[in-house]
């Protein structure tokens, strides 16, 4: 059954599009202006991180990996898109501008990140199939460990060192562990958890900005002559990756609410993750593009759902699982 959005929800949704990367924008200026109050946190990053990813877990049910079973395929498409346009992009787009190796590494290093679970909210803004976003997001997730070393290798050994393995286990430390700790705690605890679930997505938008602020601050004497460069880097990898995924949808035939929901599952990633690996196995600096990148496509994002909602309200109701994505909303990513 499809029924309109209740405006409770859409209203708490465009709230945490909105709120999340103002305060990611006031975190980075503060590294910025001050990068000695922040000294110390770049060791804090992957911590940050796994705070993050636990409250990611809370929100998660069975529900999530079900939908995965009933539309194999259209998840299978989805994740194709994402794992293969996104470190691509970043490859191809560090190469034509030039970028030196650390930003280099460093855009590459967020296209070979898994979905944000912001990218749930803002496919329910724009009227999108809500529950195929969630499980692209779920899998991208859980994949990461395998998927996001070798792809960094392959695409960013060029650039800079990369050790898969060490980057493998890092992932399986501060993602995958956390997000099933969060899932075990929802199953055994779950109507405690319920009682707190309203907390998750600021607790998580806390915890990246204070990763944002402890990246900028760790960088902050080389912003000023990469700023508009990695800038630039970042809107066309946001931009062509929310077209690609689009057009990706539209081209298999999924649909148009599935091709929204694969616009954002594939433009959108989990530059909080992208951020932490950049700083543990490269350098703050290569965390730069990471950090940029969690305030654009959030702002992108949301521009992008308001435009598409505003195409169809009139003439195509939303879809009934919106409630799902405030529940798995925990403003990542990042």
């Amino acid at each position: 059954m499809i029924t309109d959005q209740p405006a409770s929800d859409d209203k708490a949704a465009r709230r945490a599009v909105t709120v999340f990367p103002v305060l990611v924008l006031v975190a980075g200026a503060a590294g910025l202006v001050s990068p000695g109050a922040f000294a110390g946190w770049t060791s804090s990053v992957p911590y940050l991180l796994g705070t993050v990813m636990f409250c990611m877990g809370l929100t998660m049910t069975p529900l999530d990996f079900r939908g995965v079973a009933k539309r194999p395929w259209a998840v299978a498409i989805g994740l194709v898109a994402h794992y293969v346009i996104m470190p691509g992009l970043g490859w191809l787009i560090a190469h034509l501008l030039g970028l030196p190796p650390q930003l280099a590494a460093g855009v590459i290093l967020v296209g070979c990140a898994p979905s944000g679970t912001a990218s749930n909210v803002v496919t329910f803004l724009a009227r999108g199939d809500v529950a195929l976003s969630v499980s692209v997001a779920t899998v991208s997730t859980v994949l990461a460990p395998l998927v996001t070393p070798p792809l960094t290798l392959l695409l960013a050994g060029a650039y800079l060192p990369v050790d898969a393995g060490s980057m493998m286990t890092d992932i399986l430390k501060t993602v995958l562990l956390p997000v099933l700790g969060g899932l075990l705690v929802r199953l055994v605890a779950g109507r405690l958890v319920d009682r707190v679930l309203g907390l998750m997505p600021w607790l998580s938008s806390l915890a990246v900005a204070a990763i944002v602020a402890a990246v900028v601050a760790g960088s902050a004497g080389a912003i000023k002559s990469a700023a508009v460069s990695v800038l630039i880097a970042v809107v066309l990898h946001n931009g062509f990756g929310l077209a690609l995924g689009y057009g990706v949808g539209k081209a298999t035939g999924l649909g148009r609410p599935a091709s929204r929901a694969l616009a954002f599952e594939v433009g959108m990633q989990n530059s909080g993750l992208a951020a932490s690996l950049a700083t543990a196995h490269f350098s703050p600096l290569a965390a730069l593009p990471a950090a940029v990148f969690s305030v654009w496509h959030n702002i992108s994002g949301a521009l992008v759902a308001a435009w598409l909602s505003h195409r169809s309200r009139r003439s195509r109701p939303a879809p009934a699982a919106a409630g799902q994505a405030l529940a798995t909303a925990t403003a990542e990513e990042a």
